[in-house]
């Protein structure tokens, strides 16, 4: 019985420091220094990080997107490098000067800000949309560095830029920690896991706070921020919200968009009834063809198709046609802005500017409010 006791309370001790522990990595503005916070960055709407302004420096906190109230990464920003830091985050010189990014999501935010020709390493150059990193990429002025999930970390330690901005799913891997060890900040941009389109495209403060332009980068939110709930003011005006259906049959699997999911969002914004709206989750719904059929066959507009035309959609599996938007001819894709080398700028500045693509889909749900529109980023299949 004594020896039952004291096993049981060896392990109630080693769970209460283990909770202690935990508690301590999860708590999310742990005190990091004794010196006062002038200011806080103002933000909106985005939830995955924070910027607090002191005498000497700035402290960039990265929060979880998978853990909640975690703190992932932790920067603290410099004018110069002998300053004195908390020890508990990466200190790094600004305003930089060279970059290496590892995402197309990233640029839309750098050329807004003026910065685009701060980039000198990127991955995958074909799928780049913008035209000036393709000129700058042409002349040899731009570095491959591989594709995002394989960084070439010798490429990029040869390169050595001032930092290299990094989706968040990259941080733990090998490259990202040999690329840190030799010098070489790696700054971590979660956008891609915020849950509303204009959560994502306030990330562009994010990106100012490295270059020192905080205050251009309010501005330009702002207007986006605006038109955005302009038009999204319209589309809630509506009588009749048509119903919607997004992605395509791949490999036998469907991707439909979660309740929570930025374009789940979208769809409630432009005035759209679909059938998830109520789903709590975010990214994406693995779900198989006949699931698709069962909830979507008698929807009114089919968004986000990945196919260029109809012909191709039924060739590439005959039950597209059974859906009621194939037989409307009501399909459209997010291709408009496709490049030869598959560079679609949809994935691209459409991050950064959601007031557009909700305009695309109010657009095509109810034209009667955007009369006189071009859209941008959407188009229907032809034939």
């Amino acid at each position: 019985m004594h020896v039952f006791f004291k096993l049981h309370f060896k392990v109630l001790m080693e769970l209460l420091v283990l909770l202690m522990f935990f508690s301590s990595c999860t708590n999310k503005n742990p005190k990091t220094t004794d010196k006062p916070v002038i200011q806080s960055l103002k933000l909106n709407y985005a939830k995955g990080f924070d910027v607090k302004y002191f005498k000497d420096y700035k402290e960039v906190i990265v929060f979880s997107p998978w853990v909640k109230n975690m703190v992932f990464a932790r920067y603290y920003l410099v004018n110069d490098l002998k300053t004195t830091t908390p020890v508990n985050g990466s200190k790094i010189k600004i305003p930089l000067h060279t970059l290496a990014s590892t995402s197309v999501t990233h640029f839309e935010f750098l050329s807004l800000l003026g910065e685009i020709h701060s980039v000198t390493g990127v991955c995958s150059p074909k799928i780049i949309y913008n035209k000036e990193l393709n000129k700058r990429i042409g002349e040899g002025k731009i570095t491959d560095l591989g594709d995002a999930f394989s960084l070439n970390v010798e490429r990029t330690m040869q390169l050595h830029p001032e930092a290299v901005l990094m989706s968040g799913y990259n941080q733990r891997d090998p490259a990202a920690q040999r690329i840190e060890e030799a010098g070489i900040p790696v700054i971590i941009d979660n956008e891609w896991m915020e849950t509303s389109l204009l959560a994502r495209a306030e990330w562009i403060k994010f990106i100012a706070v490295f270059f020192n332009k905080e205050k251009l980068a309010n501005r330009i939110f702002a207007v986006v921020d605006k038109r955005y709930n302009e038009v999204k003011a319209k589309a809630a005006r509506v009588k009749y919200k048509p119903t919607v259906m997004a992605g395509s049959d791949f490999r036998g699997t469907w991707y439909m968009p979660a309740g929570h999911s930025f374009m789940g969002c979208l769809f409630a914004d432009a005035g759209a009834r679909y059938y998830f709206a109520n789903d709590t989750t975010s990214g994406s719904l693995p779900l198989n063809v006949e699931s698709v059929l069962k909830y979507f066959s008698q929807t009114d507009v089919w968004l986000n198709c990945s196919f260029n035309s109809m012909s191709d959609l039924v060739k590439a599996d005959s039950k597209h046609a059974l859906f009621r938007p194939f037989k409307l001819n009501q399909v459209y894709n997010f291709n408009k802005r496709l490049l030869p080398s598959t560079a679609n700028d949809f994935w691209e500045s459409a991050v950064a500017r959601p007031d557009l693509l909700l305009s695309d889909v109010i657009a095509i749900l109810h034209p009667e409010l955007m009369q006189g529109y071009e859209l941008v980023y959407a188009q229907k299949l032809i034939p």
